[in-house]
């Protein structure tokens, strides 16, 4: 049987998502939601319409074999998955595609990739599953580089060691999530990281930009799941001790876990597994307003109950993407367990909702033995819109409409002002720009200490114009998240698209620090150039 290829214009795999007939549909509907004439739609590229540049550098022969020049692969490697990503493969903007695409089956050739580019003067861009949604794997670098090579680190994909006395196993990180949760299964086992991108991004990816995952509660982050890692880096290889904890200076893997490929390739970590839920309970609460759903929210997060999930739905996000009326706010609760019942954990979830005003039947709890129970109701509608929303995304490019999120974190005192000036600031930013368009709210993540909001954005661009209006709007988000003291990402990682905002939200003095060690590792300036930091290229 064929092996299916990714996109390289867009989301998932060949002949999913949205098809002809289908865009034309989310376009049609769209036009009558924001009372316009109509909204053409563009095809996307095919392969032969993409005028793809000679390679710059000779493949040298000792790599012959993991250098790819393949025309699918180099369009593929050119760039991420964020809206201005698929702007650009839609306008057959491949003119910066990477020279060679890599693939390097084990430490050695990725070493023997790394000495090659930094003796030639070229630049490196480690490449997981390719889902960026920040500008963080886009092989078009600043910096005069000879050359370009995306170095794609998926076919070091086996889980290597498992230990199930101490619930943990050593993965390769160029392992998507689908067959890393396959291998764990016979043993009982899973990571229960899952994040939207799970099905088309790596181990690797989610290290390298402490992604966020299924958890709203406790363990939010990959950083949680790790127990150890090992790089490999232009000056040899780092590999931290397995431990459940230390307190032995700072952590060798806090050093790499964030740091976007800029210092090293992640190519394998020993990761922390759970067992496997049994139990789950699911409840969908439905609230007259947000505010009152966000107290809600603060006091779940604050009573120690840790639910597995707490997404909070604004009034115009549930209606979107949950069925919701426009009105109400839509809390997606839900706790699951390997080895206890969850009533308990569940009744006193309600109740400190129903203190809150929430309108909870008791029909729409739901707890069960099996998986069913987060696939039903208003969860069910907004999980399958949430699983859903990339390959949307690329039916709205399709339309020129701008699709956008940005997402952050800030603490609870602070965060009625800081959603109002927020939103303030970017409606005014969409209506300057677009016209109109709309701006609704979520919660991925709730902490003791405040939320994570994430912000949606719909609104009608015209063909030609959707990346001025993007950066117009991406402006006013950015400035609107740093003055009003957010940051300026909770879990999508900095990229090239955030250092304008990552630059003014660290110290001088950090940013000094991470020069000192992009320096140090990776004394030629070849990894990912721009990202984080701008390497030191001796007056080049």
């Amino acid at each position: 049987m064929a092996q299916r290829r990714l996109k390289f214009w867009g989301w998932g795999f060949e002949g999913e998502g949205p098809d002809p007939a289908a865009t034309k549909k989310i376009a049609a509907s769209l036009a009558r939601r924001f009372e316009l004439n109509d909204a053409p739609v563009i095809a996307p590229p095919t392969l032969d319409e993409l005028d793809l540049p000679a390679p710059r550098v000779q493949r040298p022969g000792a790599l012959e074999k993991i250098l790819s020049d393949d025309p699918h692969e180099r369009a593929r490697h050119s760039f991420g998955r964020s809206y201005r990503d698929i702007v650009r493969a839609f306008r057959r903007d491949f003119a910066r595609a990477p020279d060679w695409v890599a693939f390097p089956q084990d430490e050695g050739e990725v070493s023997a990739v790394l000495d090659w580019a930094g003796s030639n003067d070229v630049a490196v861009i480690p490449f997981g599953g390719g889902s960026s949604v920040v500008g963080g794997v886009e092989s078009a670098v600043a910096g005069g580089y000879a050359g370009v090579v995306s170095l794609d680190v998926t076919r070091l994909d086996r889980v290597l060691e498992v230990d199930r006395t101490s619930r943990a196993a050593r993965i390769q990180a160029g392992m998507y999530g689908p067959a890393l949760e396959d291998a764990l299964r016979p043993h009982g086992l899973t990571l229960r990281h899952f994040p939207q991108s799970f099905e088309f991004s790596t181990l690797g990816g989610w290290l390298a930009t402490r992604a966020g995952g299924h958890f709203a509660t406790r363990y939010t982050h990959i950083d949680d799941f790790c127990e150890s890692m090992r790089v490999v880096t232009p000056q040899g290889v780092s590999e931290s001790r397995r431990l459940p904890g230390s307190g032995a200076g700072p952590s060798h893997d806090r050093l790499f876990l964030g740091s976007e490929g800029a210092f090293g390739v992640i190519t394998e970590a020993w990761m922390r597994l759970q067992d496997r839920p049994t139990y789950r309970s699911n409840a969908s609460v439905v609230f007259p307003g947000f505010e009152q759903a966000v107290e809600a929210t603060r006091a779940l997060s604050q009573s120690g109950l840790e639910p597995s999930n707490c997404r909070l739905l604004d009034p115009g996000e549930a209606a979107s993407s949950a069925g919701g009326d426009g009105k109400s706010a839509l809390l997606v609760l839900a706790f699951e367990s390997a080895d206890h019942a969850l009533d308990a954990w569940m009744q006193r979830a309600v109740e400190i909702c129903r203190a809150h005003g929430a309108d909870v039947p008791d029909d729409a709890v739901r707890t069960r033995t099996d998986a069913g129970a987060s696939r039903e109701g208003a969860a069910g509608a907004w999980r399958n819109s949430f699983v859903g929303a990339p390959y949307a995304r690329d039916a709205l490019v399709a339309a020129s409409f701008i699709s956008e999120t940005f997402e952050t974190a800030i603490p609870w005192d602070r965060f009625p002002d800081f959603h109002a000036n927020v939103t303030a600031a970017v409606r005014a930013a969409i209506d300057r720009v677009c016209g109109q368009g709309t701006l609704t709210c979520r919660f991925t993540h709730v902490y003791p200490d405040g939320p994570a909001p994430y912000y949606t954005i719909i609104a009608p661009s015209r063909a030609g114009a959707e990346l001025e209006h993007w950066d117009e709007i991406k402006q006013a988000a950015g400035d609107a998240v740093i003055e009003n003291g957010g940051t300026i990402t909770h879990h999508h990682a900095v990229g090239r698209d955030h250092r304008p905002w990552y630059d003014r939200q660290r110290t001088d003095v950090f940013a000094k620090a991470i020069r000192g060690v992009k320096r140090q590792l990776d004394p030629a300036g070849i990894l990912n150039p721009g990202v984080l930091v701008d390497p030191e290229r001796g007056g080049k």
